[in-house]
């Protein structure tokens, strides 16, 4: 029996390829700092996609869309994108590595992580263009049962199904050991609903007014920061205006605005202002870049003009 046959009807890969199962993780907030939930599957490869796409839905945020009589379920990233992701971890990963598949769910992304970076040949802008099967015998194997498509399409599959969806494209990083894909969660309010903020009551700005976090563990301390929603779209009016005079670091841009935490700055007003399109990364292609800077976008500008006319 090949290698491929034996990852297809295992009841427990791990006898066949001892790191061939998959680590799940769900994380409290945007850091590793605190585990929530924790889960691996070890079955064969395509009951683990199954499980893993499950499992990934199961910690995420669904819509419920009422149509007539009938209920639509529209989680925050597509299934089927998803599902590709996996997939393609699955299919194209290095078997021969020690380390497993590995899925994070933070508070703000979703990031799947697979052993083995690109192929021989291959570059990163071939990406959605271009294929070569790290595993080709599983990978046809996987294609005769209908569970990947063309070669070379994964990618570009995906990127399809996040535009349709209304949501970023994933953000892509490869290195020599390792190929990651990240979903950006929608899991705050689209800063454009700040304009609304205006209208609201007292009683339900102070409901969505945030709370302290302890800059050393993330948490919550349960006290108020005193911020009402009328002051958190000033900050970010404030952060927009600052960007404006010229790309910053996140640890500029947080003092220019006058925050001490930065999970607060972080979760607050710097991923929200990114998903929502109002600034972007200097570096999009390495977010962690220590040379990253944020400006605003053409968005971000129109945003601000719109705002301060509003406030006038």
């Amino acid at each position: 029996m090949t290698h491929a046959g034996a990852w297809l009807l295992a009841e427990d890969i791990r006898k066949f390829s001892i790191s061939a199962d998959v680590a799940c993780a769900l994380f409290l907030g945007s850091d590793k700092f605190r585990i929530l939930d924790r889960r691996g599957f070890s079955k064969d490869i395509y009951s683990m996609i199954e499980d893993v796409v499950g499992y990934i839905l199961s910690k995420i945020n669904v819509e419920y869309i009422v149509k007539k009589i009938r209920r639509e379920e529209k989680p925050e990233i597509p299934e089927e994108a998803l599902r590709e992701a996996v997939v393609n971890a699955l299919a194209h990963r290095d078997y021969r590595s020690a380390a497993n598949v590995q899925v994070y769910i933070f508070q703000d992304r979703i990031e799947i992580v697979n052993p083995g970076g690109l192929p021989p040949c291959m570059t990163r802008e071939d990406l959605g263009i271009k294929s070569i099967p790290r595993n080709p015998l599983l990978f046809g194997l996987l294609h005769r049962m209908a569970v990947v498509e063309h070669i070379g399409s994964g990618i570009r599959r995906i990127r399809t199904l996040c535009n349709e969806h209304g949501i970023a494209e994933p953000e892509i990083d490869v290195s020599e050991n390792w190929f990651t894909i990240t979903f950006l969660r929608s899991w705050v309010r689209d800063v454009d609903g700040f304009s609304d903020w205006k209208t609201m009551s007292p009683r339900e700005a102070t409901a969505q007014s945030p709370k302290e976090v302890n800059e050393d563990t993330g948490e919550d301390t349960g006290e108020d920061t005193g911020e009402d929603t009328g002051e958190a779209a000033e900050k970010i009016r404030h952060l927009l205006r600052v960007l404006e005079r010229g790309p910053l670091k996140r640890t500029d841009a947080q003092l220019a605005i006058g925050l001490k935490s930065q999970s607060h700055f972080r979760d607050r007003y710097l991923v929200p202002a990114l998903q929502a399109g109002l600034i972007e990364m200097t570096i999009p292609d390495k977010p962690s870049s220590g040379n990253q800077r944020y400006r605003p976008t053409a968005k971000g500008l129109k945003f601000l003009r719109r705002q301060e006319k509003d406030v006038r």
